[in-house]
């Protein structure tokens, strides 16, 4: 296997509810994994957490994320965003319509002035987007 490039989100709770829905917008095979699927103890509360997921889509993109255990930190940040991009728009239009529903969009999903059509994104999870769709000649 070829080295790959993949996000690792980390959750409050919800990350069984953010990989679900990240497999509603771009397809493909959920696996997840509890604190308490193990067999040992799992953490108070957290036996129904989720440890360990990953999402690997028709499109070849792999998501992984994790609801964080007691005493690790979580420190949500704003400076990372996972970004998108191709020359397929009718893909990229149709995940940024559901990454964009219910959350809050920063830039719009609109021709730039570089010639591509960009938007940014906060979806409902509290993770950032950004979309780029190539435009020929751009």
């Amino acid at each position: 296997m070829a080295s790959r490039l993949n996000p690792y989100i980390s959750f409050t709770g919800d990350a069984k509810q953010a990989l679900e829905f990240y497999k509603a917008v771009f397809g493909g095979t959920l696996t997840a994994h509890t604190f308490g699927d193990f067999g040992g103890e799992a953490p108070p509360g957290f036996a129904d957490k989720i440890m360990h997921g990953q999402l690997e889509t028709p499109a070849g993109f792999t998501l992984m994320g994790a609801d964080t255990p007691p005493g690790m930190d979580y420190t949500p940040g704003t400076n990372f965003a996972v970004s998108l991009s191709g020359d397929d728009p009718g893909e990229l239009r149709g995940y940024w319509d559901k990454l964009s529903d219910g959350g809050t969009v920063a830039v719009p999903l609109e021709k730039q002035m570089w010639g591509d059509v960009f938007g940014m994104c906060t979806d409902k999870f509290g993770i950032g987007w950004m979309v780029n769709i190539n435009e020929p000649g751009a």
